[in-house]
C-alpha cells in the first residue's frame, strides 16, 4: 500500500478440455435451466487473523465452524495478507485450508501477490514487526518459509498477480485468456461451393466479441493502469511475468532484509517487463482507478475493460476506511477499507450474483432463445449491505449447448 523503494503460477491451466467441461454443465437435459453464481471478494488484511475470520462469516463464505460454508462459488482475495500484523502463518494457512476444502464441494478460491507480498519476497521488510518474526522462529526461519517453505510453495502454486473471472461459464473456466487463444481460422465448404467457418472457430469469435464476451470481472491488487503495456492477452501475460519474476526472487539468495540492510531490489536478471510489473504504473503498485478525477477515470476505464474481456475491476491496495468505493457505475471497485486492526477500518466484503434465466418462448429457440441476464452488486458490512449496481438485460443466443 505504498509507494516501492527507490507471480505466482495460475492456479488455472486453460485446455480446450476444461472448456467443453464448462459447456457441458451448463445443461444437462433437453429443459433450459437458470445458472446462478455467487462470488465474494475480500481486499487487504494484512496481518490480523480475527478481524478476517469476522469478515468471511458474515459475507458467509464460513460457517459457524469457520470452515467453507459451501453458499458460495468462488472466494476471491486480492492480496496483501502479510505486514502490519502477527497473524501471517495462520492467515495463510486458512486460505490453503478454504482451498482444499472449497475444491471437494465444486467451490474455488482464487488468491492474489500483493504488494506487500512482493516487497517481502524481495527482501523489503519495511512493514514487518518483531513480534510477527517471533512467529516463525527467525530471520533465517521467516526467509525460508516466504521463499521455499509451505508459504512461498502457495505462493508459487497457487497465488496469481491477476485473475479474469468469468461470470457464466460459456466464456470458459477461471483465468480463460482473452483475447481468446486463436488458432489459424479454416473453412469448410458445402457441397453448393458456399464457405463456412467451423464451429469451433465460430465459438472463438463469439468468445471475442459475442453477447457475452465481456461478462467478466478482473481482480488484481493495485489496478490495471490504462497505459500498462502488458494487459494482453488477460491475464496471461500478466501472470507469466509474475511467475517468472517470483521464480527468480524465491530461487536467488535470500539477501539480509532492509532494514536495517541495504535494499536489495529486484534480481539483476529481471526483465525490462518484470521491472514494469512491479513499478508504480503496474498492476501491483497504480492507484490511479482510486486518485485520478472522475471524468478521467470513467473515460479510460473503458479502454480497459475492452482490452481485458471484463465489465468491471476489482482491486485493494488504497484503503478507504468507511467504505468499499465504487466508481464509473460499478466499473471500478476497490473493495480494501483497512480491516486489520492497524488500520482500524471498517470491516467489509464485496457480493456479487449473478443469474442467467431462460425467457420461455417456443418460437425462439436454439440461436434465437432469450435470456434473463441479471448481476446484483453489493457491499457487505457486519450491520448491514448497500448495493452498488443492479444490472439486469435480456440476451439472445445459444448458450445451453
Amino acid at each position: 500500500m505504498h509507494p516501492p523503494s527507490s507471480q505466482g503460477r495460475s492456479s488455472y491451466s486453460v485446455t480446450p478440455e476444461d472448456l467443453t467441461q464448462e459447456l457441458l454443465k451448463l445443461d444437462d437435459s433437453n429443459t433450459l435451466q437458470p445458472f446462478t453464481r455467487h462470488i465474494v471478494a475480500i481486499g487487504d488484511l494484512h496481518g490480523d487473523l480475527p478481524n478476517a475470520l469476522r469478515v468471511l462469516k458474515f459475507s458467509n463464505v464460513l460457517n459457524d465452524e469457520g470452515n467453507w460454508s459451501g453458499n458460495v462459488d468462488f472466494f476471491v482475495q486480492t492480496g496483501d495478507i502479510i505486514d502490519r500484523g502477527d497473524d501471517t502463518i495462520k492467515l495463510f494457512k486458512l486460505m490453503e485450508k478454504l482451498r482444499d476444502q472449497a475444491h471437494t464441494t465444486g467451490g474455488v478460491v482464487l488468491s492474489h501477490l500483493g504488494n506487500h507480498e512482493w516487497m517481502n519476497a524481495i527482501g523489503d521488510w519495511r512493514y514487518v514487526y518483531p513480534s510477527e518474526i517471533k512467529t516463525f522462529g527467525t530471520v533465517e526461519a521467516r526467509q525460508r518459509m516466504i521463499s521455499t517453505g509451505s508459504i512461498g510453495r502457495a505462493w508459487a502454486n497457487n497465488y496469481t498477480v491477476a485473475s479474469r473471472l468469468p461470470l457464466h461459464p460459456y466464456l470458459g473456466p477461471p483465468n480463460t485468456p482473452y483475447p481468446p487463444t486463436r488458432s489459424r481460422l479454416y473453412y469448410e465448404q458445402d457441397l453448393d461451393g458456399l464457405k463456412h467457418l467451423e464451429t469451433s472457430h465460430m465459438h472463438e469469435l463469439d468468445l471475442e466479441s459475442g453477447p457475452l464476451s465481456h461478462a467478466a470481472l478482473s481482480f488484481v491488487h493495485g489496478g490495471l493502469s490504462p497505459t500498462y503495456e502488458a494487459l494482453a492477452p488477460f491475464p496471461d501475460k500478466i501472470n507469466e511475468l509474475g511467475t517468472s519474476l517470483l521464480r527468480k526472487l524465491q530461487r536467488r539468495e535470500q539477501p539480509l532484509p532492509h532494514p536495517p540492510y541495504p535494499y536489495p531490489g529486484l534480481p539483476q536478471s529481471a526483465t525490462v517487463e518484470e521491472h514494469e510489473l512491479y513499478d508504480a504504473n503496474g498492476p501491483l503498485w497504480y492507484r490511479g482507478w482510486a486518485l485520478e478525477p472522475e471524468e478521467k477515470a470513467c473515460v479510460d476505464v473503458e479502454k480497459v475493460l475492452k482490452t481485458t474481456g471484463t465489465r468491471r475491476m476489482i482491486m485493494g491496495h488504497t484503503p478507504d476506511f468507511h467504505n468499499i468505493v465504487s466508481r464509473c457505475n460499478g466499473k471500478i471497485i476497490i473493495i480494501d477499507t483497512g480491516i486489520s486492526h492497524a488500520y482500524g477500518g471498517v470491516l467489509s466484503a464485496l457480493s456479487i450474483h449473478y443469474t442467467f434465466t431462460p425467457i420461455v418462448d417456443s418460437a425462439n429457440t436454439g440461436a434465437k432463445q432469450r435470456w434473463s441476464e441479471r448481476e446484483v452488486v453489493s457491499a457487505l458490512y457486519e450491520e448491514h449491505q448497500e448495493v452498488i449496481a443492479d444490472e439486469q438485460r435480456e440476451v439472445v443466443g445459444d448458450f445451453a449447448a
